[in-house]
C-alpha cells in the first residue's frame, strides 16, 4: 500500500477547496513525569475536495493531529499547509490560514439559550454579518442537513442526531474550504449513525470541502472516505494508507458488497499486527 494521493472532486464548489500537506510533523506533551511523544515523521497529502478519514487504536494521536490541523495546536516539529500556505510559523498560527476551516467534535456544543438558526448563524455574526443575512444561510443549512422545520426549535427540544446535524450546519455557515470531524458521530445510536453517514456524505458532495474525519469505527471511514490512513499506537506513525475505490453516491446496501468487505478487512489485519 502507497500513499498515493488521489483527489476527488466533489460537487461544483470542489475549487473552493484547498489541500492540505503535513510534513515530518512531531508532537511532544511536557508532563510531570516527562515527555509524551504523540505524534512522529507524520506525512500526508490530502488532495483538494477529498475525503480522509484516520483511524487506529485509542491514543494513537488521531484527535492530536486533527487539533494540529485545526489550529488549535502547534506542532512540536514538522510543517502543516493549506491551500500552500503554512499554516504554522515559529509556533504560532497563521489566523487567515484557519478563517475557512470548519470544527465538528463529538458532542454538538449548541448554546441552549438560541435557536437552531441562531446557533448555525453564529459564526457569521461574529464576522459581522446582519441578521436576515445570517437567517437565510441559516434556513438554507438547515434544508440540506435535513432540519428543515426545526429553524426555531432550542437545543434541547433535538435528538443527538439533529443536535450533530446542526453542529455540522453551523460549521458550513462560512462555506468552508475545510471541514475537520472529530469522532462527531461516536455518541449515536447504531441507526441514527448510518443515517448521519449518508446525511454527511451528501453534504460532501454538494459542499466540495477538504474532509479529515476521525472515527474508531473501520466501517464508517471505509464507508464515507476516499482513502483511509491507519495510525499506529503512541507515538502516532502511518502505518498504511489504503484507498477506497468505491464509487459515489454510495448506499448503505455498498457494505455488503465484496469489496467494501476486503477493505475492511484489510484494515482489521493491519490492526490485529499491533498486538
Amino acid at each position: 500500500m502507497t500513499q498515493e494521493t488521489a483527489p476527488r472532486a466533489a460537487g461544483d464548489l470542489a475549487s473552493r477547496a484547498v489541500g492540505i500537506r503535513v510534513s515530518g510533523v512531531d508532537k511532544i506533551y511536557p508532563t510531570r513525569r516527562g515527555e509524551v511523544h504523540a505524534l512522529s515523521g507524520i506525512d500526508l497529502d490530502v488532495g483538494r475536495g477529498e475525503f480522509v478519514s484516520l483511524v487506529g487504536r485509542s491514543g494513537c494521536g488521531k484527535t492530536t493531529l486533527l487539533r494540529i490541523l485545526s489550529g488549535l495546536l502547534a506542532p512540536s516539529a514538522g510543517t502543516v499547509e493549506a491551500g500552500g500556505r503554512p499554516a504554522w510559523v515559529a509556533g504560532r498560527r497563521d489566523d487567515a490560514v484557519f478563517a475557512e476551516f470548519g470544527l465538528v467534535f463529538q458532542e454538538a456544543n449548541l448554546f441552549p439559550w438560541f435557536t437552531v438558526a441562531e446557533n448555525v448563524g453564529l459564526p457569521l455574526k461574529l464576522r459581522g454579518a446582519g441578521r436576515a443575512a445570517r437567517r437565510a444561510r441559516a434556513l438554507e443549512l438547515c434544508a440540506t442537513v435535513g432540519l428543515s422545520g426545526f429553524e426555531d426549535s432550542y437545543p434541547r427540544e433535538l435528538s443527538g442526531g439533529m443536535r450533530q446535524r446542526a453542529a455540522i450546519a453551523r460549521a458550513l455557515a462560512c462555506d468552508p474550504s475545510v471541514l475537520l470531524m472529530d469522532e462527531p458521530f461516536g455518541a449515536l445510536d447504531a441507526l441514527t449513525r448510518d443515517r448521519m453517514n449518508l446525511e454527511l456524505q451528501q453534504i460532501h458532495a454538494v459542499s466540495g470541502a477538504t474532509v479529515v474525519f476521525v472515527t474508531h469505527s473501520i466501517p464508517e471511514a471505509v464507508f464515507l472516505a476516499d482513502r483511509v490512513v491507519l495510525l499506529t499506537p503512541r507515538p502516532g506513525r502511518i502505518r498504511s494508507i489504503v484507498p477506497v475505490g468505491l464509487p459515489r453516491p454510495r448506499s448503505a446496501g455498498v457494505e455488503s458488497q465484496p469489496e467494501f468487505g476486503e477493505i475492511v478487512a484489510e484494515l482489521r489485519r493491519e490492526l490485529d499486527r499491533e498486538d
